[in-house]
């Protein structure tokens, strides 16, 4: 049973990383993250999870509710226990949801070492320019409920361990493996060696969603909304379009996967 902390100074020294939450995000947290809300921090505990918690911050009016949860914690993960305006004051605002976890990512692994982990048969997302967080939370939850089985991202896409993209993705930016492409990385060509089909999503897409057929392995691109994705990957891969009504050309980005990715996984 890990230790019980009562913690009543937002100057502790062992509640460090939960201090001033959104200065922190901003300035980045160098090989950590924070997970907020008992639903996120379940999916953290939980088997499917890549990486692990180095402590838990609860507002002790929900220590009661959460204990199942705290008990699997292992005694080396310390708990700390704060009254709702002692957690308010070392979080910075009014932290409604209860309970935050301090999480550990290991080395982003890169591209080409995750696509050698994949299985014979599956199924990835490339993302290129995604820099708003609700929209990475988005793509992550519709690549988890669909199965997706990695994710890759250029080097412009926002950070999907950002405290705000777990949330959105309700966790699954914690169970979904992803990587960076490095500078020097084709995308493309990476791809293709790795045995993948590559499909790019584009309003000018040379095809309707309908006419495309599943291969072993398929990567589908997503780009920005807006710019989308640049003029020249487009030209050395098989694009698609979502048909839409007279008037109308995109979706949002994250609305737009969900319906590519149930495509593809309806075709088996």
């Amino acid at each position: 049973m890990p230790t019980i902390v009562p913690v009543t100074d937002r100057d502790d020294p062992r509640i460090a990383p939960y201090r001033a939450v959104r200065e922190r995000d901003l300035v980045g947290r160098r090989g950590a993250f924070i997970a907020e809300g008992e639903v996120v921090v379940r999916v953290l505990l939980g088997p499917s999870a890549r990486y692990r918690a180095s402590s838990l911050l609860v507002a002790d009016s929900r220590l009661a509710r959460l204990a199942p949860l705290i008990e699997t914690l292992s005694d080396d993960v310390p708990v700390y226990a704060a009254s709702q305006a002692a957690m308010d004051a070392i979080v910075g605002f009014p932290i409604h949801r209860g309970v935050l976890a301090h999480g550990l990512r290991p080395p982003d692994p890169g591209a080409a070492v995750l696509l050698a982990q994949l299985p014979e048969r599956a199924l990835m997302m490339g993302l290129f320019g995604i820099g708003n967080h609700d929209n990475m939370g988005g793509l992550l939850r519709n690549a988890a409920a669909f199965g997706v089985d990695a994710v890759l991202l250029d080097a412009r896409c926002c950070d999907p361990l950002y405290r705000k993209a777990i949330r959105v993705s309700v966790g699954a930016a914690l169970t979904v493996p992803f990587a960076r492409l490095a500078a020097e990385d084709d995308p493309v060509a990476l791809l293709e060696r790795a045995g993948f089909t590559v499909l790019a999503l584009s309003p000018q897409g040379a095809e309707p969603l309908g006419h495309v057929e599943r291969p072993p392995r398929a990567a589908v691109l997503f780009g920005a909304e807006g710019p989308g994705l640049d003029a020249a990957l487009l030209g050395r891969v098989r694009t698609a379009s979502i048909p839409m009504a007279a008037g109308w050309d995109s979706l949002n980005v994250a609305a737009a996967s969900a319906i590519v990715l149930h495509h593809l996984t309806a075709l088996g």
